[in-house]
């Protein structure tokens, strides 16, 4: 019952994500966040950056190329997340958790991954 419950908001928090950017925020954050992807992809594929348990960027190696376009990216992301968690009454972690389970089974193979357990794996 639990699982189904936690799929049901994870689809919620999915749909959410992108009508929420898309509508609420104009196309302030969600034009910044589509102008960020390729490079995003781009330190993805390097392994550079992965994507955390928690619906963030964060660096997985020792290079830190881009350290402002993560924390751009990442700061838009808390914003959603804290807009989608106010609308829907729960916390914006767990929209960001549920974030992460839905990026982490999207995501190609050879990019890392944080699993729930913390450890990072390459998909």
């Amino acid at each position: 019952m639990n699982q189904m419950r936690d799929w049901r908001l994870a689809v919620l928090a999915a749909a959410a994500v992108l009508l929420f950017a898309a509508v609420a925020f104009g196309g302030g954050i969600k034009d910044r966040m589509k102008e960020r992807l390729p490079e995003i992809i781009k330190l993805k594929a390097a392994g550079v950056i992965g994507e955390d348990n928690q619906g963030y960027l964060a660096f997985v190696g020792g290079k830190q190329q881009q350290q402002a376009l993560v924390d751009a990216e990442n700061q838009d992301r808390k914003r959603v997340y804290d807009a989608i968690a106010k609308q829907q009454g729960t916390t914006a972690d767990l929209v960001g958790q549920r974030r992460a389970l839905q990026i982490a089974e999207k995501a190609k193979p050879g990019e890392w991954i944080q699993n729930a357990g913390g450890k990072w794996i390459q998909k």
